[in-house]
């Protein structure tokens, strides 16, 4: 069934926008973007509803927010050792904060979209040398080449998939284990064993012996293998983030979510 296409998701086309690069070939963004559009979800409704709940827990008071992540994420520092650290952090943090404030914890990498960066200026000059500004894998390349500055379409699509194998690899890590308490606790006793962060010891040792009374108590820790774990990015680029627009039926109306929901305008679940 061919996706459904509501004319106002344009309406920003015709407002004073900041932020975004000067393609060279219009027509050629147009197709990109029309392929993204055709292209599956990043994300599904499921996933969506459930971290608007928990952000509402969070708005509420009832839970606490933890984001962590990159200012600006890199095609080619999507690897599965540096997107499996940057999970491993949030964990980390996220099992200090639970215990210290005794409330859930929603976990939120900026990962699997931040591709693009805002600038001050949309040009840079180098001794006698000015060229397009660097706006984000997604947009040039970092390089100071007239090439590699040059704003191409095509790094559109291949941020498309480089978030869905990012969030691939989330869903697996977080899913298959690797998210145990019991595992995340173990990261924390190295965490608290460098000399800067002595002041955690003590509570790595309340962690440990809370920990400990769980298991003697015959706590179910197959549901502690897996752990929600949310992304997040702004809503920059958007020839990027329009396409990114799904629609599904609910009661019998066309309701909008977001294949990608970036915190400063709708995140990847």
């Amino acid at each position: 069934m061919p996706q459904q296409h509501d004319a106002a998701l344009d309406a920003w086309r015709t407002l004073p926008i900041k932020q975004q690069p000067s393609w060279p070939d219009p027509d050629r963004v147009a197709d990109v973007s029309k392929q993204i559009a055709a292209l599956p979800p990043l994300v599904f409704a499921g996933e969506v509803d459930n971290l608007r709940d928990r952000l509402a827990r969070a708005a509420s008071g009832n839970a606490f927010l933890l984001q962590g992540g990159d200012c600006a994420e890199t095609f080619a520092g999507a690897t599965a050792e540096q997107i499996r650290n940057r999970i491993k952090t949030v964990l980390q943090m996220a099992v200090v904060l639970t215990y210290g404030a005794s409330m859930p914890i929603v976990k939120m990498g900026r990962m699997a979209g931040q591709f693009a960066k805002p600038r001050s200026s949309d040009s840079e000059t180098r001794g006698d040398v000015t060229l397009p500004a660097y706006r984000g894998d997604i947009v040039n390349g970092y390089d100071f080449t007239e090439g590699s500055r040059r704003a191409d379409p095509g790094r559109l699509l291949q941020g498309y998939h480089t978030a869905a194998s990012t969030l691939n690899l989330i869903r697996a890590f977080t899913q298959g284990g690797f998210a145990d308490l019991r595992e995340v606790h173990s990261w924390n006793k190295g965490f608290a064993s460098n000399p800067a962060n002595q002041r955690y010891e003590r509570m790595a040792s309340e962690i440990d012996r809370a920990i400990k009374f769980m298991e003697a108590a015959g706590a179910d820790f197959d549901e502690l293998k897996r752990v929600e774990f949310f992304t997040g990015h702004e809503g920059l680029l958007m020839d990027y983030e329009s396409p990114m627009t799904r629609y599904r039926l609910a009661n019998g109306h066309s309701v909008q979510h977001f294949g990608a929901f970036p915190l400063d305008r709708g995140a990847h679940a």
